[in-house]
């Protein structure tokens, strides 16, 4: 027998589920826990005892066992999930690694997260698709810290099913009263969760106890081993009844056909049908469905589909088609419980995007109404979210989406949080209600616009931004400029960061919450002003590059003008005849920029000025060169 052939047994069983795969059933479920709890394994072991090794996989195990094994010369059956050398390496799981197996009455796909507190995001990304939780817990431990907020990011998640899998027995030699009172500590956590039901197991994964036969080491079980409540679980994940269908792609082959292409997330569509298109809210009877190449008079959840309207209404990639009789509501404002994922704290204000289904729209959190104590699950008073955070937040939307809260539809009920500038995901959410605040908030009309109004001041109105260090020479600046622009007859205002903060922003510090929160305040006053036809000339130290990108999507192009005032911190710190500085080294005054918070330069600003190369008044004639060569001729 060579080393790519499988053990009859092992041939025999997959010859089995070909014959069997399109009538059994399948179950996603994840394993989870602590660090150390023995996920990967109890995974290595149902994969081993279900007889779907090949000769070679088997071979490559032995030998990887004597090299990163922990087993002295047995096997270390946790070598057959961990594939990354770091994770080989240290013992960890870093990555979730997704396996199959399956049994005669069932198949699975089963996802090993790691756990590790710093990859709770991957836990996260493993659990979104499961349909059940396994929960390690070493029995020498009980219940940690991470087996805690792994069962609340489950329960977060939609999962009420969990099977409690207290391992290793056999290091507290199989003591029924260690496993009574673990099986208590999680029954009381689970129903502050609101888990549906969770059974506890005593098994040891290395030795096989209770993995797939009962153990005669603990004859005082006598509940059913873990495969055994694998293959008799039913989970309940609730699905719509009704169609719901994001479209993917619009199909125009031709100038006599036009479908929209997706997948039936839920319900069925059927020829002839009245559909919505969301969040238009416009509607058309269904003229055609084509499935795999075909006509067919109706299609159900999971099918791929082409469907064309018989009205040529507009339809785009990331709209929601749904029934018509069980609309799906839209809005650009709800609130959600959001898991934190990044490095970067999640701070109120701060634009990122949100992908929900097929669509990428402009996002804030306006608020953190509270953060979770993972524990305790109290809820806790919170200003910004760090890594692995969950918090209950309200969003605000640059655009309507159709949602539904994700206990109703996982689907249209989760998103992800993605950082503008590195594209990286920054955070998971799972959508709880809408807010109703803006439903009766419309923009009012009114017959005189921005451009009527910047026609009788003669000028165009623009927000020059000017942004730098303290002591960088910004204000000084901004005053010249106002002065001559005055002079030459046009209207303009300075908003100034000290001057503000004694109004304005008087309620507001220095943290990075707060500092966020500032520029979003004087953004949009500033955008008051243009619309007036004002010239404002703001003057912030502005220090985030993520803040100073939302002022300038608030204008119109060509309105926004970012004025890099370029002095190094040893001139600032000269300069400063407040000592502010000086303060600042010696822990007197916190966060203060260039010191103990950062500053983030421009990286494209419409004018870098650089303040030790040229004197006051030859930096003033380049902004004003700059206006003059934007103004319209």
């Amino acid at each position: 027998m060579n080393d790519a052939t499988p053990h009859p047994a092992a041939a025999e069983r997959v010859a089995e589920y070909l014959h069997q795969h399109e009538s059994k059933g399948l179950l996603r479920f994840i394993t989870c826990g602590s660090v150390d709890d023995g996920k990967s394994t109890l995974i290595g072991r149902l994969l081993h005892d279900t007889k779907l090794l090949f000769e070679d996989q088997l071979a490559a195990l032995r030998r990887d066992s004597q090299r990163h094994g922990t087993q002295g010369d047995d096997i270390d059956f946790a070598l057959l999930v961990d594939g990354l050398e770091a994770e080989r390496e240290q013992g960890i799981t870093i990555d979730v690694a997704y396996r199959f197996f399956d049994t005669a009455k069932r198949k699975f796909i089963v996802a090993d997260c790691p756990g590790h507190e710093q990859y709770t995001r991957n836990m996260a990304t493993g659990a979104s698709t499961a349909d059940v939780a396994v929960v390690l817990v070493d029995a020498r431990k009980g219940l940690l810290t991470q087996t805690r907020r792994h069962s609340y990011i489950v329960s977060l998640l939609g999962i009420r099913e969990v099977i409690v899998a207290v391992n290793k027995m056999d290091l507290v030699g199989y003591d029924e009263a260690v496993f009574r009172g673990i099986a208590d500590d999680y029954a009381e956590l689970a129903a502050r969760l609101g888990l549906a039901s969770a059974q506890c197991i005593p098994l040891s994964a290395l030795r096989g106890d209770n993995v797939m036969q009962a153990s005669p080491a603990m004859a005082w079980y006598q509940g059913p081993h873990l495969l055994g409540a694998l293959e008799s679980i039913q989970p309940q994940r609730h699905r719509p009844d009704a169609l719901r269908m994001a479209v993917q792609w619009v199909c125009r082959p031709n100038q006599d056909f036009r479908g929209f292409a997706g997948q039936v997330h839920a319900g069925t569509v059927s020829v002839g049908q009245q559909l919505a298109a969301l969040p238009s809210g416009r509607s058309s009877r269904v003229s055609r469905i084509v499935c795999r190449g075909a006509d067919v008079e109706q299609a159900g959840s999971g099918e791929p589909v082409v469907i064309a309207l018989e009205d040529e209404i507009d339809v785009s990639r990331g709209d929601l088609l749904v029934d018509a009789r069980h609309p799906v509501e839209v809005t650009d404002q709800f609130a959600a419980h959001v898991l934190w994922m990044t490095d970067a704290p999640l701070l109120p204000g701060r634009p990122y995007w949100l992908k929900l289904g097929n669509r990428t729209v402009g996002a804030s959190v306006t608020e953190i109404k509270h953060q979770v104590d993972v524990n305790t699950q109290a809820e806790l008073a919170a200003k910004h979210l760090e890594l692995n955070g969950v918090g209950l937040c309200n969003l605000s939307l640059d655009a309507p989406l159709p949602f539904a809260p994700y206990r109703d539809d996982a689907q249209l009920g989760s998103f992800i949080l993605i950082d503008r500038q590195t594209h990286a995901t920054a955070g998971a959410g799972v959508v709880e209600f809408a807010l109703r605040r803006a439903a009766n908030i419309h923009w009012q009309h009114l017959d005189l616009d921005r451009r009527a109004r910047a026609a009788a001041k003669h000028q165009q109105p623009r927000c020059v931004w000017f942004t730098g260090l303290s002591g960088s020479g910004k204000s000084t600046l901004a005053n010249l400029l106002d002065k001559r622009l005055h002079a030459r007859g046009q209207h303009t205002y300075v908003l100034d960061g000290d001057n503000v903060r004694h109004g304005l922003c008087k309620d507001l510090g220095f943290t990075d919450e707060d500092r966020v929160e500032n520029i979003r305040r004087v953004a949009e006053v500033a955008k008051l002003m243009v619309d007036a036809g004002l010239i404002v000339l703001v003057s912030f130290i502005s220090p985030f590059r993520a803040e100073r990108r939302m002022a300038r999507e608030l204008f119109a192009p060509g309105e926004f003008v970012e004025v890099f005032v370029d002095t190094p911190i040893e001139e600032c710190e000269r300069r400063d005849v407040k000592g502010l500085y000086a303060k600042a080294r010696a822990g007197i005054i916190p966060n203060f920029t260039g010191i103990s918070a950062p500053y983030e330069a421009p990286e494209q600003p419409e004018l870098h000025l650089r303040t030790v190369e040229a004197s006051r008044e030859a930096l003033l004639e380049d902004v004003v060169r700059l206006l003059d060569d934007q103004a319209p001729a």
